[in-house]
C-alpha cells in the first residue's frame, strides 16, 4: 500500500492553489482538510467501493446544505411518521393539524418526503413551509406531490445522509406512531439527546386521541429497560407523551422562550439566553443545579474569547457554569428552569 505521507508538501501546495484558484476566501482551513482527506483516501489504496461511499456522501450533505441554506434563519421542526398511514387514520389528520399549528406560528416543517404522515405533514404546513429529504429506495413511492410541486426536496441514497439533515436543521421533533424507521428515528434522537451528541431540542411523541403506541414504549421503558440499569431513570423525562395537538405544539415553541443555545469552552458551559437573569434568579439556579455542577455556582458572563474569536451569538445574554460533562442528559431540567424565570421572555416563542 503506498505511503500516504509520499511526498507531502507537493500535495499540500497542490491543494493551497486549488483553493486559491477556485476563489475559496472564507474556511479554507475546512476546505483544504476535505481535499487533503480526498487525496488520502487515493493514497491509501481504498476500495473503488468505499470511495463510492464517501463521494456520494459528500455529494449529498451539499444538495442538502444547498436546499437549506436559504432558509437558515427559520426555526424548523422535524415530523416523523410511517410512510403507510392513510389520509383517512386519526394520525394522518394529527399529523397535519400539528404542522399547520407549528407552520402558523412561523416555523417550518421538514419531513421525509414521501406518503403517509409525511404527506399529512406537508399538507398541514403547505408547500410554502415544508421542506422534504427522500431516500431512494427501490419499491419507495416518489416524493409526494406537495414537497415536490414546491421543489423543496433533496434525494438521498445512504440513509445516514438523510437521517442527518432530518436532525441537524431542526429545533424539535415530533415523532407519530410508526414502524421500523420511525423507531430508528425516535431511539436516535433519544441517544443523541442522552450522550450529549446534539444540542438539546423537545422531542414530542404525539399519539391519536386515546392511543396506547407511545404508552406501551413507556411502559416497556419502565418495566424493562430501566429496572436492567440500561438507561437512567430520568433519561425519559426530556420527551412529552401527548395526544394533544396543541401540547405538542407548545412543548417546541415553549423550549426556546429564553433559551437560545449552548457551546462548551473547555471545561465551561456557556447557556446563552435571550434575557440575563437577576442576581436572585441566579442564585436560585446555583442552589437548585448544584447537583449538576462540578464546582462555583450558576454566573452572568461576557463572550468568553473563543466566542468572540468565531462570531458566535456575541449579541445574545449568557450564563456560564463548570457543568458535570457526565450529567449532559440532564441539561434539560435546567433549560426548562431557565424558561419559567421571570425574566423571561413573554409572547410567541421561537427557536434561535
Amino acid at each position: 500500500m503506498p505511503d500516504s505521507s509520499t511526498n507531502p508538501q507537493a500535495v499540500t501546495a497542490d491543494v493551497h492553489a486549488l483553493i486559491a484558484d477556485a476563489g475559496i476566501a472564507e474556511n479554507r482551513d475546512l476546505v483544504e482538510r476535505i481535499l487533503a482527506t480526498g487525496v488520502g483516501l487515493g493514497l491509501d489504496d481504498t476500495s473503488r467501493l468505499d470511495l463510492k461511499i464517501t463521494a456520494a456522501a459528500l455529494s449529498e450533505m451539499r444538495e442538502a446544505f444547498r436546499l437549506f441554506a436559504p432558509y437558515r434563519g427559520v426555526p424548523k421542526v422535524t415530523i416523523f411518521g410511517s410512510a403507510r398511514t392513510r389520509p383517512d387514520h386519526a394520525l394522518y389528520r394529527a399529523a397535519a393539524d400539528v404542522a399547520r399549528a407549528l407552520s402558523d406560528r412561523g416555523w417550518m416543517v421538514v419531513t421525509g418526503a414521501g406518503p403517509g404522515i409525511m404527506q399529512a405533514a406537508a399538507e398541514g404546513a403547505g408547500p410554502a413551509q415544508s421542506i422534504g429529504v427522500s431516500i431512494r429506495l427501490p419499491f419507495e413511492e416518489k416524493p409526494n406531490e406537495v414537497i415536490a410541486d414546491a421543489e423543496r426536496v433533496v434525494a438521498m441514497k445512504y440513509f445516514f445522509t438523510r437521517k442527518l439533515m432530518l436532525v441537524k436543521e431542526s429545533h424539535g421533533f415530533v415523532c407519530v406512531p410508526g414502524g421500523f424507521g420511525t423507531l430508528d428515528e425516535v431511539f436516535e434522537l433519544l441517544t443523541l439527546q442522552q450522550t450529549g451528541k446534539a444540542e438539546p431540542a423537545p422531542i414530542v411523541l404525539l399519539d391519536r386521541a386515546g392511543g396506547t403506541f407511545w404508552a406501551g414504549l413507556m411502559r416497556f421503558a419502565a418495566e424493562e429497560l430501566i429496572p436492567s440499569g440500561v438507561i437512567a431513570r430520568d433519561d425519559l423525562d426530556r420527551v412529552l407523551v401527548t395526544d394533544s395537538v396543541e401540547a405538542a405544539a407548545a412543548e417546541i415553541t415553549e423550549f426556546w422562550r429564553n433559551y437560545e443555545s449552548l457551546r462548551w469552552v473547555g471545561g465551561r458551559l456557556v447557556m446563552r439566553l435571550r434575557a440575563r437573569p437577576t442576581d436572585a434568579e441566579l442564585a436560585d439556579l446555583s442552589a437548585r443545579f448544584a447537583h449538576l455542577l462540578v464546582g462555583g455556582g450558576i454566573e452572568r458572563s461576557e463572550p468568553l474569547p473563543a466566542e468572540v474569536s468565531d462570531g458566535d451569538r456575541l449579541e445574545s445574554a449568557r450564563i456560564v457554569m463548570e457543568y458535570n460533562p457526565v450529567r449532559v442528559g440532564s441539561l434539560f431540567e435546567l433549560i426548562r428552569a431557565v424558561n419559567r424565570l421571570a425574566s423571561a421572555p413573554r409572547g410567541a416563542a421561537h427557536a434561535a
